[in-house]
Parts: C-alpha cells; structure tokens; sequence
C-alpha cells in the first residue's frame, strides 16, 4: 500500500508561539495558482484589518494588485501603490483568500487573542492538483480543458 503524504505548513511547529499565533488553511480551491501568489506576496506582512480591507477593494476593482512576477502582458493600472506599474483585479482569488483571512482570525478569537493586533506573518499559496477535462470538438476530436486548484495556507501573530 502507497504511503500518504500528509499535509503540513511551510513554517516548521518548532518555530511558532502558540500562544500568539492562529492559523488557518483551505485546500484545492478553484483559483489561479498565478493570482493566490500575487495576491499572498501583496498582502504579506501586513496588519490584518488592513489586508482584509486591500482585498475588499481588490473585489470592488477600486486597488489592483501588483504582479510581481507573472507581469507578461499584464497591462498598467492607475489604482496600484508607488513603486510598481503593472498590475490586476483577480476578483475570485481575492473573494478565496478574504475567506480564508476571516477562518484565521476567528481562530484567533477562539484562542483569545486580540484581533486589532494581529498582522500577517506568513501566507502562502502553493498549487493543488489539477483537475483534468474535456471539452469535445468538430470531427471526434477534444480539447483538454483543465482547471488548476490552489492550497492557501495563512498564519496570524500577535504583536
């Protein structure tokens, strides 16, 4: 029998306080894997109302998100921060990761941290598997129609 591999976060245990941190985690979502990376480098680091209102505004399409790495022919928005030009709207990836921002701070509140002192210190996306399809064509042929899922992993600290 093939041995399973088990999920776990990129920070090692070892490394985390418990009694400051909350975590949370959602698998094989149905979003680009491009976008989710964006997106967790965008908001890395920073205050958790803050993070949760850029994405708010990201859905509202009123602040794009800078793409840093996956930029070819992403086209120059007005409504990105200094210091970087081109930049999207990826409205269902930002929806998935909001979602997963407020499972995290409700884990928070659980453990009685205090949610107005709480920032980003990690959030990462990694790809999922891909979920194959077929899209049938002229003639008998097909089409591969595949859709790639995203793990978001997401750990919150005190300060």
């Amino acid at each position: 029998m093939p041995k399973t591999k088990h999920w776990h976060y990129s920070i090692p245990p070892e490394e985390l306080d418990d009694e400051r941190t909350a975590k949370a985690f959602i698998r094989e979502l149905r979003i680009s894997p491009k976008h989710a990376r964006e997106i967790c480098r965008a908001i890395r680091g920073m205050p958790l109302d803050r993070a949760k209102e850029f994405l708010r505004r990201v859905i509202r399409k009123e602040e794009a998100v800078p793409f840093r790495k996956h930029k070819k022919k992403v086209p120059h928005r007005r409504q990105i921060r200094p210091g970087w030009d081109a930049g999207r709207f990826p409205e269902k990836a930002a929806r998935e990761i909001l979602r997963v921002l407020e499972h995290a701070e409700a884990n928070a509140e659980y453990k009685g941290l205090d949610t107005d002192r709480l920032y980003i210190k990690h959030i990462a996306a990694h790809k999922g598997r891909v979920i194959r399809g077929w899209i049938p064509r002229a003639f008998g042929r097909a089409t591969p129609f595949n859709t790639p899922t995203t793990h978001i992993e997401v750990i919150l600290e005190e300060r």
